[in-house]
């Protein structure tokens, strides 16, 4: 049985929603992220985002990924390590890639579009300045437009929140299968968008 403060013991509680146990692995690897994150983005031009927001972001991410069951072979320091180096790398990565591409073509200059990952990435760093979120706002609203169906636009809304397909299908009082089949056709909606 391992100990309160062992790794393996914080990561089964953060699987099962602990905040304390989330707060407790990123005391002890918050300094690490931020070196890597710094090493990786060395050299490389930035704006508003800077290592602590990458090491944030990657942290993050990897808590909700790992509430949701995401990293079932996650069992202890080494592991949780390996993938923490990963996912504070390409955050780095896309940091720096966002940036280059921001560099190149100015918001609002027409010439091209802001990635996905870009945009999610711009999300979760900081809040939104109120030109941004209006941007997304728009967005949104035209997605949702896009769908013309009351059914389609719950589910679309329910799933941004973040909910899963079974919590979805208990909602809307049916089976996961129907929501699944709902979100195809949602991507595929969307995918005529050029989101997807």
């Amino acid at each position: 049985m391992p100990s309160d403060g062992s790794i393996t013991h914080l990561l089964e509680k953060l699987r099962a929603g602990d905040p304390a146990a989330a707060q407790q692995l990123w005391e002890r690897y918050f300094r690490r992220l931020v070196a890597l994150a710094r090493k990786k983005l060395q050299g490389a031009p930035r704006r508003a985002a800077d290592e602590e927001d990458v090491a944030l972001s990657a942290f993050d991410g990897f808590c909700r990924c790992a509430e949701q069951g995401r990293f079932p072979d996650l069992v202890d320091r080494e592991s949780l390590w390996r993938l923490l180096v990963v996912l504070t790398a390409r955050k780095a990565a896309n940091l720096v890639r966002d940036e280059a591409r921001l560099k190149r073509v100015p918001r609002g200059a027409g010439g091209g579009q802001e990635s996905e990952d870009g945009l999610l990435d711009r999300v979760l760093s900081r809040e939104p300045d109120p030109e941004f979120a209006a941007e997304m706002a728009e967005v949104c609203r035209r997605l949702l437009r896009k769908l013309a169906d009351a059914e389609l636009e719950s589910v679309a809304l329910r799933r941004m929140e973040g909910y899963t397909v079974e919590e979805i299908a208990v909602q809307l009082g049916r089976a996961p299968r129907t929501v699944k089949r709902w979100l195809a056709i949602i991507r595929g909606l969307w995918e005529s968008e050029g989101v997807m």
